[in-house]
């Protein structure tokens, strides 16, 4: 079912104020944006989610978590590559014009095998500033905000802190 343009319309208003509203970007190329809009909407209808339009959804949300826009994948896109898969997200210089965005790689499939193991942290009756975390397990580093202390666990700190809006360059590695 293609979805109405109105729908379209307004998705694509929702998209850029959200974006914006937590440091992000839409891709510039309103006519591009409203097709992938168009796209979450008929995957949205499809499958009752927002799978990533350029990405082949299974149908089980369950399996396909990691593919719902926005997507796992996308600040690690934007930080590397300019934009995310799909390019439904830019970076600020891609929205700019100061950068071009670059084809991304697939990641999904190489994620999905790498058997990436969930570390659980059992509370224990040792008081809290005497715990170790050994940091060497985790699958991700730790990046804090200094300005607001938002945390955050990928390769690289975004581009935009979603709650105070502070650059990248105000993260620290943290753990």
């Amino acid at each position: 079912m293609i979805p109405k343009k109105e729908s379209v319309e307004e998705l694509h208003k929702i998209l850029v104020v959200d974006a914006e509203k937590f440091g992000y970007r839409i891709n510039p190329d309103a006519n591009f944006a409203k097709d992938l809009a168009q796209a979450l909407l008929i995957n949205q209808s499809r499958y009752g989610y927002m799978s990533c339009p350029c990405r082949l959804a299974t149908a089980d949300k369950e399996k396909d978590l990691d593919i719902i826009c926005p997507c796992d994948y996308r600040d690690d896109d934007i930080s590397n590559y300019g934009a995310c898969y799909c390019a439904l997200y830019v970076s600020e210089n891609v929205f700019n014009g100061k950068q071009e965005a670059v084809p991304v790689p697939e990641k999904r499939e190489k994620r999905r095998n790498s058997q990436v193991k969930k570390i659980v942290v059992e509370p224990s009756k040792t008081p809290k500033k005497q715990q170790n975390i050994n940091t060497k397990k985790l699958p991700y580093p730790l990046w804090r905000c200094k300005v607001c202390g938002y945390l955050c666990a990928r390769e690289t700190p975004p581009e935009t802190c979603p709650i105070c809006k502070a650059k990248k360059e105000k993260f620290e590695h943290f753990l």
